[in-house]
């Protein structure tokens, strides 16, 4: 009896040891932008580890009861530490997101390829920009908070909301933007205004950095930005989101996001809305800069079907934005901006009133404004078709662009312009077989432009038809791949005479439909096609697991805009006369580009060159009198013609990450770049600054950014990461300085520093409070992109305090 009782104790406590550690862990993975890979899960501090499943499902069995950490690693992600609490019963543990890590070469891109590409197999230059990297940025816009990661792109800027893409050196209709693969067109043309795109419904962006002309045709010369907005992940038929408040100090930014997300099954839907003010920016020089303030208003909502088979989804968004108009006119005794009364020979410029401060300290616009509205409705359907799947596009959108820059009558606008565009495309991936992968497909728009109820007419109206048919070929082999494909466009671009009278009431100008003996013709008519052929080659060698050798060379095709052989009038919200010429040939780009990416566990580096020969660049110059003065109207807009000749840009970007593996948290970033550009007009041989240096080239830049993830035994904050960062901006002495077009700018540093905190507010979500201060030292400087450094002499935005919240549910 004593026996059986001893032996029946240890067989007890075995039975219970083996109940009580007999709880299983359950949970799913996503993957950041809808990818997949491979992971694998750990308990800290115990041998407990194990892989996620296919569909990013995991389970852990036999775990006792007890407070653990679960670390999660992806290939290509960041790590993800979650606290958990693991009592008698079965757990389910929410859904953990993997974001794309920046260091990783194995980064998937979806641009300017024929479906899902790992980066290091491309030979063109693609950068993936992680939603981590656009959260972080302290910017005014979109495009500017993209440049912070993406070595080589840059922003001409007038203003603070007021951005355009420039890479390596070429912008404009040089750079084809996409929002969730449908080009942007939305009379990019123009200085005054940016990227119609809300920066709170970002999730992540592309930058492709070369020829792009092969997928997208026509205007992908230089490059394109892709921007990708949020798409739901949890798959629990609950509605989740995050939203984004933030406040900037210098110009009294204030700004709320929200996103909202709901997936079920095959059912998908998304809301994001969002609503930014701010007032007028200030400088260490002048204090706040008037006509500088704006107003913006964003609104999107999707509806997707998502089977095994299919992906169907409609998406409509709207953009309204409200901007001032800065023109830089200032009192000629005190410096202080001035503003416009009068109209005509009514307007003296050196005796306008001075503007008052509390007019500059105010949220309220300016009577001269601009305001910016854009619609787009888009349906995208993608179908597996046996072992091959089709892709079809179809898009609609809707700009409407007034420039109000009447002081006496405010409610009419100058400028006064409706964009319609319908976008198409289809793309049929085909089969793989053997080592090849082949894709086909056809895209193009057709557009019709009309000016409304203006008093300004810097273009006529007209209607556009382009379209083009590819084809992309990709071959692999072990650890070889080349890929390439060609590309043939047409384009159509035509419009009737365009007829102008003085009005005799309001002794403004305005459009009429026929002759007549009080008429002028103010547009000839036009019709006029292009055609262009574009193509590409490039391979990619896995020298070793961590390094990649690229090689690539493309020929590119870009038809003129609009205002390049069309314009012939003011444009008030860029206060530019332009001319254009009828007779300009299409532009062709024969690039070469090289580079090298490394990523080894303590650093990362990426280094890559081109050389890029245009033939007919199309580029603007001022026109001057004949004592030598530039050519100005009664307001001091001054005249420019566009011109074309051969051109030859050429430069490199290298990148350096050092992230220890044994020093976790630690990261330090650096980067650099530098372009030169040349009209090779044999008329501007060794000119120099009088005619052979290209407009609009930015200065050699160095950067650098230092950062330490510090994690705290807090309930309620898990880590603190102090940031620190220096950017280095060299005098630009290589400029077009022929008829005072361009003019020197002199170097520039700038110091920010910023704090990061992980706040704990419920048990599975953290949210993200970022204290930044941009321009710590308040420097003076004007960067040389700055179109404002040409409107009274203005400089860049001064000392910045920021406080951003992004609060995930």
């Amino acid at each position: 009896m004593k026996f059986r009782l001893m032996l029946s104790v240890p067989v007890v406590l075995i039975s219970f040891m083996i109940s009580a550690q007999n709880v299983e862990v359950r949970g799913k993975v996503i993957f950041e932008n809808g990818g997949s890979n491979a992971a694998e899960i750990l308990v800290k501090d115990t041998s407990i580890k194990t892989s996620v499943g296919k569909n990013g499902d995991y389970m852990i069995r036999n775990v006792a009861p007890g407070k653990y950490r679960l670390l999660v690693r992806g290939k290509g992600y960041e790590d993800v530490e979650k606290g958990i609490s693991v009592e008698k019963n079965n757990i389910i543990i929410p859904d953990i997101i993997l974001t794309r890590d920046a260091h990783a070469i194995d980064e998937i891109a979806i641009t300017g390829v024929s479906k899902e590409t790992l980066i290091k197999e491309n030979p063109v230059a693609i950068l993936s920009i992680s939603s981590k990297q656009i959260e972080r940025a302290v910017a005014t816009n979109i495009i500017s908070s993209l440049v912070k990661s993406a070595p080589g792109l840059s922003v001409v800027e007038t203003g603070p909301n007021i951005s355009k893409p420039f890479i390596r050196g070429l912008g404009y209709n040089r750079v084809l933007t996409l929002y969730d693969g449908v080009r942007q067109e939305g009379q990019q043309w123009g200085d005054e205004h940016g990227i119609e795109v809300g920066p709170y419904s970002i999730e992540h962006a592309e930058v492709i950095k070369g020829p792009a002309s092969l997928m997208f045709g026509s205007d992908a010369l230089a490059g394109v930005v892709s921007l990708f907005p949020y798409m739901p992940t949890h798959n629990d038929g609950i509605v989740h989101g995050k939203i984004t408040s933030e406040y900037q100090g210098n110009n009294s930014l204030i700004g709320n996001g929200m996103q909202l997300g709901y997936k079920k099954n095959s059912f998908i839907a998304a809301l994001n809305a969002s609503y930014r003010m701010a007032k007028n920016y200030r400088t260490p020089v002048d204090g706040r800069v008037y006509n500088t303030n704006f107003e913006e208003k964003n609104l999107s909502f999707l509806l997707g079907y998502k089977s095994n088979t299919s992906f169907s989804k409609i998406n409509f968004t709207l953009y309204d934005n409200l901007q001032g108009i800065p023109d830089g006119s200032r009192d000629p005794n005190t410096r202080k901006f001035t503003y416009q009364v009068g109209e005509g020979d009514d307007d003296n410029v050196e005796k306008r009133p001075i503007v008052s401060e509390k007019n500059l300290n105010s949220y309220t616009l300016s009577p001269l404004h601009q305001r910016i509205q854009h619609y787009r409705l888009y349906a995208q359907h993608s179908q597996q078709i046996g072992k091959g799947d089709l892709d079809i596009q179809l898009a609609l959108q809707q700009n409407i662009r007034r420039e109000y820059n009447h002081p006496t009558i405010p409610f009419q606008p100058g400028m006064y312009v409706r964009l319609n565009t319908l976008n198409y495309g289809a793309r049929y991936n085909f089969p793989k077989f053997s080592s090849f992968e082949i894709s086909a497909g056809v895209n193009g728009m057709v557009q019709n432009n009309k000016n409304k109820a203006a008093t300004d007419f810097p273009i006529p109206d007209y209607d556009l038809s382009d379209g083009g048919i590819y084809t992309y070929i990709k071959w692999k082999y072990k650890r070889l791949n080349i890929s390439g494909g060609a590309r043939y466009d047409v384009r159509n671009i035509r419009w009737n005479n365009f007829y102008i009278r003085t009005n005799p009431v309001t002794q403004f100008e305005e459009q009429v439909s026929q002759p007549s003996s009080d008429t002028r013709l103010g547009f000839a008519s036009y019709n006029k096609t292009f055609k262009g052929f574009s193509a590409s080659i490039g391979s990619t060698f896995q020298l070793t697991k961590q390094i990649s050798l690229k090689a690539n060379i493309g020929r590119s095709y870009r038809a003129p805009n609009i205002t390049e052989i069309g314009s012939d009038g003011l444009d008030p919200g860029a206060h530019i006369v332009y001319k254009g010429n009828r007779n300009f040939n299409p532009e062709f780009s024969l690039q070469e580009d090289l580079g090298v990416s490394t990523r080894f566990k303590d650093f990362s580096a990426d280094v890559s060159w081109f050389n890029n020969h245009i033939q007919n660049y199309i580029y603007l110059s001022l026109l001057i009198d004949a004592q030598g003065n530039p050519l100005v109207d009664a307001q001091e807009n001054k005249t420019y013609q566009y011109q074309q000749a051969s051109a030859q840009l050429y430069g490199m970007e290298a990148w350096f990450s050092l992230h220890p593996e044994k020093w976790k948290g630690f990261n330090f970033d650096t980067s650099f770049s530098v372009i030169y550009g040349f009209n090779r007009d044999k008329a501007f041989k060794d000119k120099g600054n009088k005619g052979e240096y290209l407009p609009l080239i930015a200065p050699l830049k160095l950067s650098g950014n230092i950062s330490q993830q510090i994690i705290l035994k807090s309930k309620f904050i898990s880590s603190v990461t102090p940031t620190a960062e220096v950017e280095y901006s060299a005098a630009q002495n290589r400029y077009l300085g022929l008829n005072a077009t361009e003019t020197a700018t002199r170097d520039y540093t700038l110091v920010n520093v910023g704090a990061s905190l992980e706040l704990h507010y419920s048990e599975n979500h953290s949210a993200t409070l970022q204290l930044q201060v941009n321009n710590l030292f308040d420097r003076a400087y004007q960067s040389h992109l700055n179109r404002l450094k040409y409107l009274g002499d203005i400089y860049n935005m001064g000392r910045n305090i920021s406080l951003k919240l992004i609060v995930p549910f």
